[in-house]
């Protein structure tokens, strides 16, 4: 080979190499970057996506269980749904065979949109009817949540249990307009 056609050659050769590093440089490396950037913005957009594809699911879910909550809040007249109450109290002491002493419904307005019956309540009986007279209230299908619970024995052995409860009724306001 001639040194003439070698410098040729190693200088064809050092271009191309220049080249080659400035394609990968300028050209190569931010494409790559911009793909990956480009993957992992997709990648994210799929994801929350799906997470609001959940939460319109989940939405509908909440709508069907609030609906079925509406229905079975008390009736919006107060004598109406103090009764409802009453009469569940009563449903509830004869499944238990419990004996009341007492009970003072009182009725609090908590916000502009649902009001609450508060039923502070006393009986006597042994361990099996206050636990069913508990069960009873709580399985109930009316809008109750018991606020406080105070169990004491009345006798040395602990057969006879005095109950304190408060519960609470919800009565929700009209449908929002």
């Amino acid at each position: 080979m001639k040194i003439d056609n070698r410098q040729k050659l190693l200088t064809i050769a050092a271009f191309c190499a220049v080249v080659v590093l400035a394609g990968e440089r300028l050209v190569y490396t931010p494409l790559k970057k911009l793909w990956t950037e480009r993957a992992n913005r997709i990648a994210d957009l799929r994801q929350r996506l799906t997470q609001g594809e959940l939460r319109l699911e989940g939405e509908k879910s909440a709508r069907t269980q609030w609906a079925g909550w509406r229905k079975q809040s008390l009736p919006e007249d107060h004598s109406l749904a103090e009764n409802q109450v009453l009469k569940a109290v009563d449903r509830w002491v004869r499944a238990s065979a419990i004996s009341f002493t007492s009970i003072k419904p009182m009725w609090r307005q908590s916000a502009e949109d649902y009001t609450t019956l508060e039923c502070h309540a006393t009986a006597m009986g042994d361990m099996q009817a206050v636990t069913r007279f508990l069960y009873e209230l709580e399985q109930d299908p009316l809008p109750l949540r018991v606020e406080d619970l105070e169990v004491t024995s009345r006798d040395p052995q602990g057969q006879q249990l005095s109950l304190g409860i408060r519960f609470t009724a919800l009565l929700l306001a009209g449908e929002p307009k």
